[in-house]
């Protein structure tokens, strides 16, 4: 009898153990071809931090990978019911990923505080100042942040999660991945946002590519049937985490050595590496989409296609595993520019905003002072083009989209670049009236253009359904239009509150400065304007489905409260004799800005000048559907009368009469 050949997959345990050793090796091997683990001459931590602190950073990271894997697998992939036993045990093993995630952050931590004072872990008083110093530095603050939600998130899976929880815990993994991207090696570079921008793109990509794999090969022998399903819908993912990675990877590494000549230092040929071990990954993964999915897709129930899958997804972890293991490597070694400029001591805008001052404000300047914002630019290019994909599959079947909507999705997009990339960026960190131009563009014209584009009804028709009761795209969309948390929120009085509240809360507290002197202030500052801007534009204008609108008078009664509030804080601000943020405005000292506290005033001109035209625009789109209503109200009634004879009018006329008749019996008597 001859015998066949074994299609058992490999070890799915070996292979993750493979990766995290493959890993560890990779990076202890650039650490010592860059010398980035050489002896300091002074305030050395010793051998076991300067090797430690990256091994540690390699285990981190990869537990934070696997963890994001499993919960997008659970959460999203798996088709399946909300409670199965293969769904408890992705949340079983992502409880346990996700407490490693926590003890290596933890000792990461430690690690990182020796490192930064240049004691020896153990010393005398270095865990009590090692407290301390981990909420005061931000270098040492933000990976913790990173690890207290790593633990929470096992926490949480430990206790259970079902589908919905392991979907949301999926997204909370991922937010958890910006506070890395702060004190990342690419963070000190001169171009500090467009470091982090790219930083913050290509660990989402590396952690949900990597971490996905490593999921489906964990869980590859328990997914029956559904294998095959799982694999197409992560591949899928997996294409656009490969060119997230690659093209943030590029703009990243361009940053950090300086262009081509870069390449030839220690550091470029560790860059080099990286790319390498890229590339390879990207031609085995169109193996694996073109010849092993197709398979696997032809049959279902083929082990050879199964086994195959496995051993190409095994050797693929390892590849990622050595990448991740560079990467850590990389954040310990010297790049070949130094990310000190002369213009931290010479010029005060750069030190305190990170950006360097503008030339003097000109007319030319509103069209040709430019300055590219990686991460707003990226976001709304990644919103043209689905939009735009959309539209184009509606018209491939045959269906329409109104044009009308394309071109106000197309201008709320194309203002949103111009606000956070153009003139009122540049000269908004550093003059309180182009900040505020700003604002009230992201906040309020922004958002109305974008709600009139109707996304939420353009992906219902141009998404599929999935079948098989997994969460794909439509489905989450969905969940969240109907959910009571966005009903709350859309009610039209809250929705002005939270919008119009807010802006009292922002600029009259510390955020305002923070949003100027800080990226992370910044970036949450447009976030929540302009989330909050939409829901409000929503409330009072939106088109796509969702809670039950309120009546068109009612709306625009808000309306009227609302344009009755935000002029109260214009009038406020221009007759204000306080500086706001003064830390950074009296210390700028711009020629062409000679009075802070006038430019102030002039800001809140603005706020009262520039919110009018946003304001007109939505009474007229409520007056245009008041008018619309109650025409289409009136026809529907002409059409009543003309099937029933009027019976409607017949029986009020009737009910006078009646009326009539008893009144004047009444008088008689």
């Amino acid at each position: 009898m001859t015998r066949q050949p074994s299609t058992r997959p490999v070890s799915h345990a070996g292979a993750l153990a493979g990766a995290v050793l493959a890993g560890l090796l990779a990076c202890a091997a650039a650490l010592r071809f860059t010398g980035a683990a050489a002896k300091l001459e002074l305030l050395d931590p010793g051998a076991l931090v300067r090797w430690g602190l990256p091994l540690t950073t390699t285990a981190f990271q990869l537990a934070i990978a696997l963890t994001i894997g499993l919960l997008l697998l659970g959460g999203m992939l798996m088709p399946e019911g909300a409670h199965t036993a293969r769904r408890i045990r992705v949340g079983r093993y992502a409880a346990w990923s996700a407490l490693a995630w926590a003890v290596c952050g933890a000792v990461s931590g430690v690690f990182n505080y020796a490192d930064v004072s240049g004691t020896h872990v153990g010393s005398s008083g270095f865990w009590s100042n090692a407290w301390q110093s981990t909420w005061d530095l931000e270098l040492l603050r933000a990976p913790a942040i990173t690890t207290l939600v790593g633990l929470c998130v096992a926490v949480v899976c430990f206790v259970g999660a079902s589908r919905g929880v392991q979907a949301f815990l999926f997204f909370v993994a991922v937010a958890a991945l910006w506070p890395l991207a702060l004190v990342g090696h690419a963070a000190g570079s001169l171009d500090h946002d467009a470091a982090v921008n790219s930083l913050v793109f290509h660990l989402l990509g590396v952690a949900v590519w990597v971490g996905g794999l490593l999921a489906v090969l964990l869980m590859w022998s328990r997914l029956g049937k559904g294998a095959p399903d799982v694999v197409e819908r992560f591949s899928t993912v997996a294409t656009w985490c490969i060119a997230m990675v690659g093209l943030s990877g590029a703009l990243n590494a361009w940053i950090r050595i300086g262009g081509f000549s870069g390449l030839d230092s220690k550091y470029g040929v560790v860059v080099l590496a990286k790319i390498a071990a890229l590339v390879a990954l990207g031609v085995l993964g169109w193996f694996q989409r073109q010849k092993v999915i197709a398979r696997l897709r032809a049959d279902r129930s083929s082990r050879p296609g199964r086994a195959a899958f496995a051993r190409l997804a095994g050797i693929e972890v390892l590849v990622m595993g050595v990448a991740i293991g560079l990467g850590a490597a990389l954040s310990r070694s010297e790049p070949p520019i130094s990310g000190e400029s002369p213009l931290n001591t010479t010029d005060r805008a750069f030190s305190l905003t990170d950006y360097p001052t503008p030339a003097p404000l000109e007319t030319s300047s509103w069209f040709t002072a430019w300055r590219v914002e990686w991460l707003f630019t990226a976001v709304a290019v990644i919103a043209l083009g689905v939009y735009l994909h959309w539209v184009w599959r509606l018209h491939r079947r045959g269906d329409k989209w109104p044009i009308a909507r394309t071109i106000w999705w197309v201008c709320g997009w194309a203002s949103f670049v111009y606000f956070t990339d153009a003139a009122p960026a540049i000269y908004g960190h550093v003059q309180f009236s182009m900040h505020m131009l700003m604002h009230m563009g992201v906040s309020m014209f922004v958002p109305i253009c974008l709600v009139r584009g109707g996304i939420v009804t353009l992906a219902m028709r141009a998404l599929p359904k999935r079948q098989d009761g997994t969460l794909g795209p439509r489905e989450l969309l969905l969940a969240v239009v109907h959910s009571r948390v966005f009903a709350f929120f859309a009610n039209p009085i809250i929705a002005a509150v939270l919008s119009f509240g807010t802006l009292i809360v922002f600029y009259y507290s510390p955020w305002f400065y923070l949003s100027l002197t800080t990226h992370t202030g910044h970036v949450l500052m447009v976030a929540h304007f302009m989330i909050t801007g939409y829901i409000y534009a929503y409330a009072l204008v939106g088109i796509d489905p969702g809670p039950k609108r309120w009546a068109p008078p009612i709306r625009m009664l808000i309306l009227l409260v609302a344009i009755a509030f935000h002029a109260f804080f214009g009038v406020a601000m221009m007759t204000g004799t306080t500086l706001l943020a003064p830390d950074l405005f009296t210390v700028l000292d711009l020629s062409w800005v000679p009075d802070p506290l006038v430019d102030q005033q002039r800001a809140g001109t603005v706020a009262w000048g520039a919110g009018e035209f946003p304001t007109l625009m939505l009474a007229m789109l409520i007056a245009m559907e008041w008018y619309r209503t109650d025409r289409a109200a009136g026809q529907r009634a002409e059409r009543q009368a003309e099937r029933d004879g009027d019976a409607e009018l017949n029986a009020y006329n009737d009910y006078l009469a009646a009326r009539a008749r008893a009144g004047s019996a009444h008088q008689k008597d």
